[in-house]
């Protein structure tokens, strides 16, 4: 039998293909291998993010009663863990599933019905929030420096910020989403390495479509997770279907690059229904699972709607089990209110803002505002207020940020900013399809943490840590690493530096708007940059 050997000209010493456009199979990414100090690293700026969060968390009140939204969720939250279940007294029809409210009903069962109380697991939530962002990016980069990046932008951002100190809805719905993100970031990694472990021992060809990759924990959770944001929030539908595409996209990028021979029908053979059961189907069974107290409540809205005058119980679906066909109709009943709250049917809030607003932050949201008895300012009026507003020096760099991060997915190929792309996206873009509803800046709260995520990588950029060398989307070839000069380098950090600092300083000019703390009358209108924030 005849060898055939590789007669393509290579470099002396590495024996790398010169004429050749990407190595012939992609080297395995190892993460970093400093995790002692990775976890020093994450630790410490997790304790910043709790300081600040936790800091005089059960301020301000409404003489002791919630404050804006927390009107609503806050007394559920308190009828969940007195009862079993919300309701909306003097309407009845919920319009969220219920894992919000449960999750507000943990901190007022610690602390009671106060704001430590409604606030306490938003605060945490938040907190775990930074920690899953930095070790998400350490891990994406194979940098612990970079990871840091993100969680010092992610501290210093106004929106999580705030979100993580009202007891609302939005913080739980972005941690479940971005720690789905998590999962599939190291679900990546693990088929990545099994199947460079099937291509070592030689057995890649032995079918078409390659290897089967086996049980997937981490996937699985985070189809967990999926249900979990979209038993807070229906938006998380949008990341249900984003990230299952994710996925697939993946598992097509690692056959790909150890060139299976029908990597696309081996993504439709092998993974494909995997995935949709991972990723859709497991999401949905954790959705039901969360309505457990609607389906054993006696007296809860729509429960027993089955055989009543609103629903008959023959009919073409009369076969589903009436619980199911009762959620069903109280899902109806929901989707009908959010339908009718639009400005055409003469619904308008004066601080609501459209999607096209929300990349740079131009609209925020009032959250808190008051300007009688207020005193500590050592003005002759004070006033003091709680503003959802995204730290200007994060969050007007939006644009340029999604613009070089469109140009390293599709002209470098750069995996991480397409994975990036897709978490924001999926908060984003859906949202524009129904632009006559009424909308506001706290739906871009899952945002934040993928904006921060594609700061930190446009820094790690600069600083010149790492740059990949293949052409394609899943980032199949070998990632070069090399040693800046000293002046580029330098120059580099300089510019991270910097940047960082004016992030952290704008963050601390707005505490007082983003805490409450009392301050003058002309101080307010200081804080007031542009004219779409008064």
């Amino acid at each position: 039998m005849t060898q055939v050997t590789d007669t393509r000209p290579s470099t002396p010493d590495t024996g790398v293909a010169m004429s050749s456009p990407a190595p012939l199979r992609p080297s395995l990414e190892l993460g970093p291998t400093d995790r002692v100090r990775g976890w020093v690293v994450t630790l410490v700026l997790t304790a910043i993010a709790a300081f600040t969060r936790f800091l005089m968390l059960g301020y301000p009140t409404d003489g002791k009663t919630p404050v804006f939204d927390e009107k609503h969720y806050a007394p559920q939250g308190w009828q969940v863990l007195t009862g079993g279940v919300e309701d909306n007294p003097g309407y009845g029809l919920v319009v969220h599933p219920p894992v919000g409210k449960q999750m507000i009903a943990i901190g007022e069962a610690i602390f009671g019905y106060n704001g430590w109380g409604w606030r306490f697991t938003a605060a945490v939530c938040g907190t775990v929030m930074v920690l899953l962002v930095i070790r998400i990016v350490r891990r994406m980069t194979r940098s612990t420096l970079v990871g840091a990046f993100a969680g010092i932008l992610l501290i210093a951002d106004g929106v999580t910020f705030v979100s993580s100190r009202i007891g609302m809805l939005d913080i739980f719905q972005a941690l479940f989403v971005v720690a789905a993100f998590g999962c599939l970031i190291v679900d990546r990694d693990e088929m990545r390495a099994r199947i460079a472990r099937v291509d070592r021992e030689g057995r890649i060809r032995d079918s078409p479509y390659g290897p089967r990759f086996g049980v997937r924990w981490w996937r699985f959770g985070a189809g967990v997770l999926l249900g979990l944001a979209c038993g807070t929030k229906w938006s998380g539908l949008y990341f249900v279907a984003a990230f299952t595409l994710l996925s697939l996209a993946f598992d097509l990028a690692a056959r790909r690059g150890y060139r299976v021979r029908l990597p696309w029908q081996g993504t439709a053979v092998r993974d494909l229904a995997p995935t949709a059961y991972a990723l859709v189907v497991v999401p949905l069974l954790v959705y039901l699972a969360t309505w457990w107290s609607w389906f054993g409540g006696e007296t809860t809205y729509d429960r027993w709607v089955v055989g009543s005058p609103k629903l008959g119980s023959d009919g073409l679906f009369s076969w589903v089990p009436d619980a199911l066909r009762s959620l069903w109709f109280y899902s109806a009943e929901v989707l009908r209110f959010h339908e009718e709250l639009t400005n055409s049917a003469g619904n308008h809030h004066p601080w609501e803002s459209k999607p096209w607003t929300w990349p740079m932050g131009l609209r925020p949201m009032l959250y808190y505002y008051a300007d009688s008895g207020v005193t500590g300012c050592g003005g002759s009026q004070c006033v003091k207020a709680i503003m959802l507003i995204g730290t200007p020096a994060l969050w007007w760099v939006a644009l340029p940020v999604l613009a070089w991060a469109l140009w390293r997915t599709l002209v470098r190929r750069d995996w991480r900013y397409a994975a990036v792309l897709v978490g924001y996206g999926a908060g984003l873009l859906p949202w524009f399809l129904s632009l006559d509803r009424q909308m506001y800046f706290f739906y871009a709260v899952p945002l934040a943490p993928f904006l921060a995520m594609a700061v930190a990588l446009v820094l790690g950029d600069i600083l010149g840590h790492a740059e990949p060398s293949g052409r394609r989307l899943s980032g199949v070839a070998d990632w070069q690493r090399f040693t800046p000069t000293s002046e580029r380098q330098g120059l580099g950090l300089l510019i991270i530096c910097l940047y960082l600092a004016l992030v952290i300083a704008n963050f601390i000019w707005l505490w007082p708007i983003l805490t409450a703390y009392p301050i003058t009358i002309g101080n307010w209108h200081d804080h007031l940059w542009l004219p779409s924030w008064r």
